[in-house]
């Protein structure tokens, strides 16, 4: 892919609306947005990206960037491929792909396949849904209330029972190497090493399609329709694809790609536990629901999630995998610093048969009620523990103890700890003891944001700087700097400064800080707060409010030159050195003139 286009993408890509399909940003003034850092845990906003030079910068963990560095990072791809998201999310048509070696080139042919091939297996499951065979398929998801309307939406398909046949459909149009590559097929070791021939790996089950954030297929989850095999031995009820290049389990929502406007816009998001689950309750009107494919959340599941919000309401199944994964997840999430809700349906059920034998009004209700993670592990734990004697007191004490040592902030902890000493009946402070002990041995990483900020003569030199080539203020600026370095070499962004009007400007202009001090004071200085850029300023063009500050730079150096000559003339007459002073006299006379004109 040419430089040239590459350059055209990112001209005419709003990085804010990029990153914001990515994560939440506000607006922080003139030309900034800010936002929490994807790349590292972080609890307030230090992510900040510039809408006119077109980058993002972490004042906490330093990551930059443009527009294609963020998605490159972000989706852990390519820069070619990062180039084909962000032209295909503005519309732009895509060239035809060059690359710069023949590895690169089928690398990234057999990633496309891949998509492709899951692509293809999708539309071959959502036809044989249709066949005479898939009957009994049919009847399963009738009878889950699954409508064809619903089928449509969700591609829902089936596998047939076929070692072959799928197979054969799809090998005229894709390598064995890809095939085998999709996790769609397996093969068998023969005697002599060799692999034998690939057959389907989903076979007499209920296909239901897993996207990645774009919408795309990248694996499949498929659902028996019988508990065992003609030998008599049981089959798993679920089974996920493998891990491929396209699908890793732990770094993918079920939903996402449909939920994640919706979740915006209302600022939570409803986890449920199974793909029937999170269909069920998409399709009765709650669209911002999430499937962690009955597992509990990883590290990089929460990490997605808090691109769009950081408040979630957790309706697990009430079995004892469901209630072992409601708290695991309730402890990731609040160590993350998420505000967690927990709904428990009445009965026993889970949220798709809560659904059908209820109704989509009750169910919202349940979620109006959730509980606060507090108090919905505070009655766990009075279930688990009854009564008041020592040891159902320890217990209880013990299970509550690490989810309450989990949570960040202060005051939340010590209101959870203060409902828990009153509810399970324990002396609190007790309970105060054993959190000061925790708190005393905690590790904390502090990161500090005190950087001295630039000064107003810096600010207006710097913006004048990182303008495009030919504007009158950044022209001036920088002939002036590159001809009387000695006006700004006292000042601390000194190097900077130099950097900048001696070069052009780069397509990032924090790639010309010369360190990183340097960058971050560029990188505050370019946020363009509406409280930095005073209304009287504003009034005043950019080349006269440059004109201003050089002669302002210029005094403070004749100034400066003033007093120097002062204590050298000083030295001079002390010394009785006659010639050296009179020749510093006359220097400063001119000196004096040039500061009264």
């Amino acid at each position: 892919m040419s430089d040239n286009f590459a350059q055209t993408v990112k001209q005419q890509a709003d990085i804010v609306r990029i990153i914001g399909d990515y994560l939440k940003l506000r607006k922080s003034g003139a030309q900034n947005y800010t936002g929490l850092c994807p790349f590292h845990k972080e609890k307030t906003g230090s992510f900040s990206v510039n809408a006119v030079h077109g980058y993002f910068y972490c004042f906490g963990c330093h990551e930059k960037g443009d527009v294609f560095t963020f998605v490159m990072k972000l989706e852990n791809i390519s820069f070619p491929e990062a180039i084909r998201v962000v032209a295909t999310k503005c519309g732009i048509p895509l060239p035809k792909r060059e690359f710069s070696s023949p590895e690169e080139a089928r690398e990234a042919g057999i990633r496309r396949q891949l998509v492709d091939i899951h692509e293809a297996a999708t539309q071959y499951f959502e036809a044989a849904l249709k066949a005479p065979e898939a009957a009994r398929a049919r009847e399963y998801l009738t009878g889950r209330g699954v409508t064809a309307e619903t089928i449509a939406k969700f591609r829902i398909g089936f596998a047939p029972d076929d070692f072959n046949h799928m197979r054969n459909a799809l090998k005229p149009h894709f390598s064995e190497e890809v095939m085998q590559a999709s996790g769609l097929f397996k093969s068998k070791e023969q005697a002599d090493g060799s692999q034998g021939q690939l057959y389907a790996g989903f076979r007499k089950r209920v296909m239901f399609p897993i996207a990645n954030e774009q919408g795309k297929t990248i694996a499949f989850t498929a659902r028996a329709l019988d508990a065992q095999d003609e030998k008599g031995r049981d089959i798993a009820k679920y089974v996920n694809s493998p891990e491929t290049a396209l699908y890793s389990k732990g770094q993918v929502l079920f939903n996402l790609d449909k939920a994640k406007a919706e979740i915006r816009s209302l600022g939570f998001a409803l986890l449920v536990e199974g793909q029937m689950d999170c269909i069920s309750v998409y399709m009765a009107g709650i669209k911002g629901v999430l499937a962690t494919s009955g597992t509990a959340f990883t590290e990089m599941q929460i990490r997605l999630l808090s691109r769009f919000t950081k408040r979630v309401i957790v309706n697990f199944d009430p079995d004892t995998a469901g209630t072992a994964a409601t708290e695991k997840s309730i402890a990731l999430l609040t160590e993350e610093d998420f505000e967690v809700k927990v709904v428990t349906l009445e009965g026993g059920l889970d949220p798709d048969r809560y659904i059908r034998e209820h109704g989509i009004q009750q169910y919202m209700a349940a979620l109006r009620s959730a509980k606060r993670h507090s108090d919905y592990l505070i009655d766990r734990a009075r279930e688990q523990f009854p009564g008041r004697t020592s040891d159902a007191k320890v217990k209880a004490l013990n299970f509550l103890l690490p989810h309450i040592r989990r949570m960040p902030n202060r005051i939340q902890r010590d209101e959870f700890a203060a409902d828990a000493a009153q509810k399970l009946f324990i002396d609190s402070a007790i309970l105060r003891q054993e959190l000061k002990q925790a708190a005393a041995q905690r590790v904390e990483s502090v990161r500090s944001h005190a950087h001295d900020p630039a000064s107003e003569t810096e600010r207006v030199l710097l913006r004048a700087l990182v303008l495009p080539e030919g504007d009158p203020a950044r022209t001036l600026a920088a002939e002036q700097l590159t001809q009387h370095p000695e006006w700004y070499e006292s000042l601390p962004s000194a190097a900077l400064l130099e950097s900048l009007a001696n070069a052009p400007v780069p397509s990032n202009p924090l790639d010309a800080a010369p360190d990183e001090p340097s960058r971050i004071l560029l990188a505050r200085t370019l946020q363009d707060t509406e409280d930095s850029d005073s209304a009287p300023a504003n009034a005043q063009s950019m080349t006269e409010r440059v004109e201003n500050t050089l002669e302002t730079l210029k005094y403070r150096q004749l100034e400066r030159h003033q007093r120097e000559l002062r204590s050298l003339i000083a030295e001079a007459d002390r010394r009785g050195d006659h010639e050296m002073l009179a020749n510093l006299t006359a220097e400063k006379i001119q000196i004096d003139r040039r500061l009264k004109e």
